[in-house]
Order: C-alpha cells, then structure tokens, then sequence
C-alpha cells in the first residue's frame, strides 16, 4: 500500500514538474518509449549456460584485491543454474591471494584479510566495442552497505583534459538503495564520469529510477544506447534518461559486472551514496548474491557494414 501511494505522489509530482521527483530525492519512473531492437545486430553475449566463467570472455583481476570496504575475489564468482552468481559474504579466514606475483610491485596493491568479500568480472582485454546497445538481466543483491553495477571503462577516463571524448566511465546501472524501504528501494541509479577521479573528475547522473519488478526478486534488463551524440539509459526497454556532459566517447570500451562494499581500507564502516551501514542476519539475507542472466551487446546495423 505504501509503495502505491509513494507510486501516485511521483506520478503527480510529474505533471507539475517533471524535475520535482528528483529535487525531493524521490525516484521517477521509466518513460513510456522504448529502445528500438531493428538498429541493431548481437556482436558478443554471455548467457551463462555452462558449469563455469568463461574466461575467453571473464577476467577477474583489475588492479585491486581490497576495493573500498571488502576485498574482490575471483572465488566469490561462479556460474550456476544459467546464472552468473557474485555472492557477498563475512570471511573469518582470508581467501587465498593468487595475484601477488603479478600485482605486488603495484602501489595499491594489498594483502587479504578478515572481511567481506564478493567479486568484480571484466572483458577487458577480452571484448571492447565502441557505440551500440549494451544489456544485462539480472537480479539485484538484497543487503544494505553494498550494491551492485553493469559498467564501462576504458584507460582513458583518468586522462585530465575537459572532455569525455575520450573515455567516460558509464554506469548503466548501480543499485544502491535497499536501505530505501518506502521512498526508493526499488530503484537504480545511472550516470558518468570522467577526467579522471582526483580534483579534475566531472560526471553526471540521470538520477533515480524505479523499477516495475521487485529488483531483489525477479530479473529486471538494464540497458544503454551509447551513440556519437549521447548515452541513453533503459530500464525493461524503457527509456529512463539520456546524458552527454563532456561529450560522448570516442573509444572502445570494456564491461564489467561487480558488487562493492561501502567503506574504506577494507573496513565496511560506511553509508556510501545511500546505501546504509552494512548490516545482515545471517540465516535471512547472508550471503547476498547478485543473479545475472545474461550479458548482450549489438552494434549499429549501419556501423556493421
């Protein structure tokens, strides 16, 4: 009955104005137009059918093991059911460190110890691919302190020039508000970044979205349009918002899939972007799992040619 009701408040906020919802930090609903499929041709997927990651297509090492409030591990990932699970969990005993060979002289480099633990999956160096639609269905993880994303980078984002011409980290979706039990639990936001993330960083967010179907429950598509022009955020193939700030990039770019906890130096001590401290009961929510059904991406059928 809340949701309803909070439902009918965002409704007429639109009518009087369309940019109220988001002054009043309340979620908005998807527009009634939808992504036209007919531009398009499949160039690469994953829908997770096997017994395992693929990794012709998955890598699971970026450039850190401990990442904001908990530690990325590739053991945290696993294909099951036809679904690619992260799982997010409390660990005792620290995960064995595979990558200190390879990472060690890194300056960020740092070891495993007691705390929570989930995992990030990348193509990079695998597939990149500039312009085109980029789609995932998935279900979100039901646990504050932590949320999950579908996103792109390339190297160039950290490169300080004014622009995003050439590299712009997008994120298609990040679910951070499952502390949001009235006002916008059932929402994802979106948005960019670029020039880097010292002092020079710039970015912009289309804001909150609400999503039709229970995130936590039942698989939701999560999409984006990216064109010379600008890049158009779907929700279910519904339009949610459209964004250009710093021009659109120029440069191929690779995906990932992750799961990040609030925090800093590995401590989960952090509200971080709405997503309330960490907190779980164990034989309710724990571990909480992020379910992605598939990963899809196309080209233009014009850029084909």
């Amino acid at each position: 009955m809340m949701k309803r009701i909070i439902s009918l408040l965002i409704s007429m906020l639109m009518v009087i104005s369309p940019s109220l919802p988001q002054t009043f930090g309340l979620a908005k609903k998807p527009k009634d137009n939808t992504v036209d499929m007919s531009k398009f041709t499949l160039t690469w997927s994953d829908e997770f059918d096997g017994d395992k990651i693929d990794k012709s297509k998955w890598g699971p090492e970026w450039w850190v093991t401990e990442r904001k409030g908990g530690y990325w591990h590739e053991d945290m990932a696993r294909v099951e059911n036809g679904n690619l699970i992260i799982s997010a969990e409390y660990l005792d005993t620290p995960l064995e460190n595979r990558y200190y060979d390879k990472w060690h002289d890194v300056i960020n480099f740092k070891e495993y110890k007691p705390g929570y633990y989930t995992a990030m999956l990348t193509t990079q160096g695998k597939f990149e691919q500039c312009y085109g639609y980029f789609e995932t269905r998935c279900i979100l993880p039901a646990g504050t302190g932590l949320w999950s994303a579908f996103w792109m980078m390339n190297d160039k984002v950290y490169i300080e020039d004014g622009t995003g011409d050439d590299g712009t980290e997008v994120d298609i979706f990040e679910s951070m508000y499952y502390k949001d039990h009235w006002w916008g639990c059932d929402a994802v936001i979106s948005g960019i970044v670029f020039d880097g993330y010292g002092e020079a960083r710039q970015g912009d967010s289309i804001g909150k979205y609400f999503i039709k179907n229970n995130p936590y429950k039942e698989y939701n598509t999560y999409g984006l349009e990216w064109n010379k022009d600008e890049y158009i955020f779907y929700i279910n193939g519904h339009e949610t918002g459209r964004l250009s700030k710093g021009g659109v990039s120029d440069n191929p770019e690779y995906l990932l899939l992750s799961v990040e906890i609030a925090g800093s130096d590995g401590i989960a001590d952090a509200d971080r972007h709405g997503t309330g401290k960490i907190t779980h009961t164990p034989e309710k929510n724990w571990p909480v799992e992020f379910k992605v059904d598939y990963v899809r991406c196309y080209q233009y059928n014009d850029l084909m040619k």
